[in-house]
């Protein structure tokens, strides 16, 4: 079942025409009946032939209700454009012939009704001339009179052929439902009408509303009258919701199948229609069912930046529409080239965003997307309505080929260039490379390592190379460890290490590369020092107190307290509750921090 719209400037005839093909009666209002002018959408429907069933929706033809007739169209694939005989070409039908042209309607035909008042042939002929040259191109036309059922089945039939023509629904796709009535009724509550133009919709589906980020149920699917169980594209649908009261939706909203679409608030367009540097600064952005107003930053000779008063969920590719409210004036249509763009703030960013846009057509391709943004995630792309088939470097992350290639020789030459300038340190901070390499997530950094780069602790070092000392750190250790090989247990104090220009960093490097083993801050001892010590102690009678294994040492409080810590931890010795120890002679050392 395929859905079309009904344009044109005649109200009465149109509805006439509507009503004479399906039986029912377009024009949902008293007063739209009473007056011969359709001033809201209308539904109606009929069943050309077994199998094949089409649906209208009745757009108003006047000038004053153009937004409602956007909202109307925007959803649909084809258009019945009606004309009457005995009035012709009209303004209004220019205006609709425009809007179909911008949202790049391709599929239609041609009723020239009022036959039996006039001759229709002028007015058909001056209707195909114009239509010829938007985006319907070629259409059938027919003439008809529906109050005396001339031309009626002629019209079904020319129905059933468009019908057969039009490309099939990606009914793969996720939903999209642009909301062009919300309401609410006793026993079932909120129901919002739409048209579906891709994927399924089954009762107990989850949905999100586009505007409120929060998501529904439905409760129940109707389609042209019928109760349903699955809405498969192309069709006409009353959503029965659970979880939002009427008031909350509006038309212009959009039912969502969740995680699936991306707000955006600000995109950049092709404008096909007059020049961009035409274009006044405030317009109004028709797309789907919705209207909303947006700020026009002109790019380049047919691409602009708009800023949108609300969110919409878009995606590459889609078509709109930029109206000039004041003027009643159809400006041309949009496609959106990209619905996540770089902030223009460094001077000649506008020209050389320019530039990119030129080169865009719309289409959701993943690796010019790639090659573009650098680095994305999948579940973004998929949002923009990219498909996604390659394969993530890590986690989600998807990055250019090239761009890669050029991280990973960034990455080795980064990585060089920051352990010359530290020698005293092992390597860069994890974070410092990423921030180095502008990349926005450490796990593209780990993805990044190859041999002989690896991660520790932390940092980035290479570990094919042995930890060396610049040459004057390396000898002031040596005057330490002289010092400590001669007495052991005696730490150097802090004014000794300074006098040897050993601060904490030189220290540090010193107890990575393995020269001296550090038991507190400032307070250094030769490896073999915890050995030594392990056995002396054991030599006292067992337990024994910290005063007693100092003595036994030969060293201060300041040297034994963190130096007794550090046999615990390693299990060399015991801590009983009363806070003296005892050694394990027989225990084996655990692996512990020192």
């Amino acid at each position: 079942m395929y859905v079309i719209a009904t344009a044109g400037h005649v109200d009465h005839g149109k509805s006439t025409l509507v009503h004479a093909l399906t039986g029912m009666q377009p024009d949902r209002w008293a007063e739209e009946r009473r007056r011969g002018l359709t001033i809201d959408l209308g539904f109606a429907w009929t069943e050309l032939r077994p199998g094949a069933t089409v649906a209208f929706v009745d757009v108003p033809g006047h000038e004053r209700f153009v937004p409602n007739m956007l909202a109307g169209i925007g959803p649909v694939p084809a258009a019945l454009f009606v004309v009457a005989a005995d009035e012709g070409w009209m303004p209004q039908s220019a205006e609709h012939l425009a809007a179909l042209h911008a949202l790049d309607v391709r599929h239609g035909l041609l009723a020239v009704t009022r036959s039996d008042l006039a001759d229709p042939r002028p007015a058909t002929d001056q209707a195909l001339a114009e239509i010829r040259r938007t985006s319907l191109g070629e259409v059938e036309a027919l003439a008809l009179s529906p109050p005396t059922g001339a031309g009626t089945p002629e019209l079904r039939a020319a129905l059933d052929r468009l019908l057969a023509g039009l490309p099939a629904p990606d009914l793969n796709a996720p939903v999209r439902l642009w909301i062009d009535r919300s309401f609410s009724i006793r026993g079932s509550g909120t129901v919002v009408t739409g048209t579906l133009s891709a994927g399924r919709m089954r009762v107990g589906d989850e949905m999100e509303i586009a505007s409120q980020g929060r998501t529904v149920r439905v409760r129940a699917l109707q389609s042209l009258g019928r109760p349903i169980a699955e809405a498969a594209a192309v069709a006409r649908i009353a959503v029965n919701l659970r979880g939002v009261e009427s008031h909350e939706l509006r038309r212009g909203d959009a039912l969502l199948t969740p995680h699936r679409f991306r707000p955006s608030d600000v995109l950049d367009a092709r404008v096909h229609g007059d020049p961009v540097a035409s274009l006044p600064r405030d317009v109004m952005l028709h797309i789907g069912s919705a209207a909303v107003p947006a700020q026009v930053r002109p790019l380049g000779a047919d691409t602009a930046r708009l800023t949108l008063a609300r969110p919409l969920p878009l995606r590459l590719g889609d078509r709109g529409l930029l109206r000039n409210p004041g003027l009643h004036h159809v400006s041309g249509g949009t496609t959106v080239l990209d619905v996540a763009p770089p902030a223009l703030v460094r001077r000649g960013a506008a020209v050389s965003r320019a530039k990119v846009l030129a080169t865009l057509d719309g289409r959701a391709d993943q690796y010019s997307e790639l090659r573009r943004r650098g680095i994305a995630r999948s579940e973004d792309l998929e949002r923009m309505g990219v498909t996604v088939t390659a394969r993530p470097v890590a986690g989600s992350w998807l990055v250019d080929d090239r761009l890669w290639a050029e991280l990973r020789s960034r990455l080795s030459r980064f990585v060089a260039d920051w352990s010359r300038g530290h020698p005293l340190e092992p390597g860069p901070p994890l974070d410092v490379v990423r921030r180095a390499l502008r990349l926005p997530d450490r796990t593209l950094v780990h993805a990044l390592l190859t041999p002989p780069l690896a991660v520790r602790a932390g940092r980035i070092v290479r570990a094919d190379r042995q930890a060396a000392l610049p040459p004057p750190v390396a000898l002031a250790v040596a005057k330490v460890r002289a010092e400590l090989a001669a007495a052991p247990f005696a730490a150097p104090q802090t004014v000794r290490l300074t006098e040897l220009g050993l601060g904490p960093r030189e220290l540090a490097a010193a107890v990575r590369t393995g020269a001296l083993v550090r038991l507190a801050e400032g307070v250094v001892l030769l490896p073999s020092a915890i050995h030594d010590a392990a056995k002396a102690l054991g030599a006292l009678p067992q337990p024994f107190t910290v005063g007693e294994a100092r003595a036994a040492l030969g060293t201060t409080r300041r040297v034994a307290v963190p130096l007794l810590e550090l046999l615990d931890r390693r299990g060399l010795t015991q801590r009983l509750p009363d806070d003296r120890r005892r050694t394990r002679d027989h225990a084996k050392p655990r692996e512990g921090r020192s």
